[in-house]
């Protein structure tokens, strides 16, 4: 099973710009989409579905802002919108997909640029996402969480870790919560199989960033650690130019 996260910053955008080719291209098992800013019924999901995929949106209130969807080859067994929390749910931030004894997960944690309210907001909302996680590991133990975390997790993980030291994304206290999540029982897969740096998911606009390759990593396919012998590959796609994000995947050899 192929699982591939992108946050897609506008899946209209990104069809405009050869999201339907590119996917009919990699053709993965599951897509989790992020920031698709759109209500299903805005999209062309007949190309989907011509495509041998079933597609599931669960998208903000607010048009044009955040929204998750998960892409499956397979019928999921079921279908899980939000984390029942309106405040999250409201921003179209979780959906689950079970497959089998498999759940995966496309979320979209919030960003804390804009300031000390959101930063607050992001904050909590890390909280009760690792809350929500421990509880449903009791009866969905095998989990793949794949999306944008917003956090880079270690120095080696942002192109200027000293000047971003103080910056939403890289703030201590972000990082020491990535940390707390891997320990209480989660994989990073990408760095599960590539130690070196200079690997990043996310480009600023400006500045010339991505040819100068000025990045930050911060997309993450997390496997729960019971699944760490199903892990076969992992990898980052930064030639897929279709966001200011690119897609990130993982292979796990798990049957359902």
């Amino acid at each position: 099973m192929q699982i591939i996260s992108y946050n897609v910053n506008g899946i209209r955008s990104a069809i405009n710009k050869g999201f339907l080719q590119w996917l009919e291209r990699s053709l993965p098992d599951v897509v989790c989409l992020q920031e698709s800013k759109a209500q299903p019924e805005q999209v062309p999901v007949f190309h989907f579905q011509e495509m041998g995929y079933h597609d599931f949106w669960f998208s903000a209130k607010k048009k044009g802002y955040s929204g998750v969807v998960i892409l499956s080859r397979e019928k999921p067994d079921h279908v899980q919108y939000g984390m029942g929390n309106r405040a999250y749910d409201d921003e179209g931030r979780l959906i689950r997909a079970d497959f089998g004894d498999l759940s995966v997960i496309s979320v979209y944690h919030p960003s804390g640029t804009t300031g000390g309210e959101r930063q607050a907001f992001k904050m909590k909302w890390l909280e009760d996402f690792y809350d929500y996680i421990q509880d449903l590991r009791k009866t969905r133990p095998n989990l793949v969480i794949s999306g944008d975390f917003n956090i880079c997790h270690q120095p080696i993980d942002i192109h200027d870790p000293v000047r971003n030291a103080k910056t939403s994304g890289f703030l201590p206290e972000e990082r020491e919560w990535v940390s707390r999540f891997l320990d209480a029982g989660f994989i990073d897969s990408f760095r599960h199989f590539v130690k070196e740096p200079n690997h990043y998911s996310w480009w600023s606009f400006r500045a010339n960033a991505r040819p100068r390759n000025l990045g930050w990593r911060i997309d993450y396919n997390m496997v729960s650690d019971n699944l760490k012998d199903d892990l076969k590959a992992a990898g980052i796609m930064p030639e897929a130019v279709l966001s200011d994000h690119c897609p990130v995947w993982v292979e796990l050899n798990h049957r359902v």
